[in-house]
């Protein structure tokens, strides 16, 4: 049974957002609808930061009533903030808010949007092909290594690798209505859209349905406690960056790129919008800084180097390290046993640690090695 947007405003025309009885539809909050040929429906609904809380009920609900319709196969459903442009207009009988076209962004929601995860970090690129991927990777790997808890979300909707990366196949189990339980390899919990979809499936979707893929793999997942959940970002600064930024407290950015001059062009664009969304800058990795030849050990760099060192300088950013471009990294990701896990008293593991190391001191203020220590009361 074909499924039309008018089918789904009228099911979400008995959906209130407020006392005065006002509808979804009718709030202004409502994003465009979207329908896909399996009969998904996605949409999103428009929230200021502050009312996060306040209008998780109505989102559950507006899902709830969407599902129920003869045909629905899902719903997607998401809450989002657009920082910097118009927030949607008041109910009737409501206060405006004060604030004008020149007021500063507002801050993201303090405390934590998962239950039980301390700190996410997002791991980001300007561009694609920059080895992003294999460093969120190997980086949660190495968070791992100092004792930590650490969880790895896949937020790459249109080029899913961590399946790749940390040698997963199959599905994640359903553990309680639509939770999912988290796949695990390493040590580390990770969830993907590439766990959910066929491998040659092209992912052909709108800002829509990817903002709500992004928030219903970080809120319906089964993380459990964390210390820290290192998100894998798609490259650029489009809508799965903004959902992040947006919809989850952030504690901080990752900015990965290579020493060439157009890396960093788009590196800067990075680091431009997490500032414009207050999310900090946790630092600047140069990743495939000098090319380590297997057969005499030389280094060439091929792509130039240095040029992230000094563009963290130039942007009063923190530089957390250098990455080589080495066959060791390149073999082991292919392989899907990423090498700090399969070799981790190597130069290359190193490298990762001493990164690592680095960005939880910037992330919590203290030095890193192991995980604070927990007290246990019997």
């Amino acid at each position: 049974m074909a499924i039309t947007r008018d089918d789904v405003l009228k099911a979400l025309s008995t959906v209130t957002v407020d006392r005065g009885g006002t509808t979804l539809p009718g709030s202004g909050r409502l994003s465009p609808v979207v329908i896909d040929p399996g009969n998904r429906v996605m949409f999103s609904i428009l929230i200021d930061p502050s009312e996060a809380e306040r209008f998780e009920p109505v989102r559950r609900e507006a899902e709830g009533r969407v599902l129920a319709l003869p045909g629905v196969s899902s719903v997607l459903v998401s809450l989002t903030a657009e920082r910097g442009s118009a927030t949607p207009g008041p109910a009737p009988g409501a206060p405006r808010q004060s604030g004008g076209p020149g007021a500063a962004p507002p801050r993201p929601p303090q405390g934590n949007a998962l239950p039980g995860v301390r700190h996410i970090v997002a791991v980001a690129s300007g561009k694609g092909g920059v080895g992003k991927s294999t460093t969120a990777c190997n980086l949660a790997l190495a968070l791992s290594a100092q004792g930590l808890r650490v969880g790895l979300l896949d937020a790459d909707i249109y080029g899913p690798s961590v399946p790749k990366l940390l040698g997963l196949s199959g599905k994640p189990r359903v553990i309680e209505g639509k939770t999912l339980e988290p796949m695990q390899a390493y040590g580390l919990k990770a969830m993907s859209i590439g766990f959910l979809i066929e491998p040659e499936s092209a992912m052909i979707w709108r800002g829509p349905m990817v903002q709500s893929a992004i928030t219903q793999m970080l809120r319906d997942v089964a993380w459990g406690e964390l210390d820290v959940l290192v998100v894998d970002m798609p490259p650029g600064t489009g809508d799965a960056q903004l959902t992040m930024a947006q919809a989850t407290p952030l504690s901080g950015a990752v900015i990965v790129s290579t020493p060439q001059d157009l890396a960093l062009i788009d590196a800067r664009r990075g680091v431009t919008m997490f500032r414009k969304v207050s999310v900090p800058i946790l630092g600047v990795i140069e990743n495939m800084a000098t090319f380590i030849c297997p057969n005499c050990g030389a280094a060439s760099a091929i792509f130039g180097h240095g040029g992230a060192r000094h563009e963290a300088e130039r942007l009063e950013v923190p530089f957390l390290g250098e990455i080589p471009l080495t066959m060791a990294i390149r073999e082991t990701s292919d392989a899907g046993r990423p090498v700090v896990a399969t070799d981790p008293d190597g130069p290359q593991a190193k490298v990762y640690r001493e990164i690592a190391q680095k960005l939880w001191g910037n992330l919590t203020g203290a030095p890193a090695g192991r995980a604070a220590p927990r007290i246990v009361i019997e």
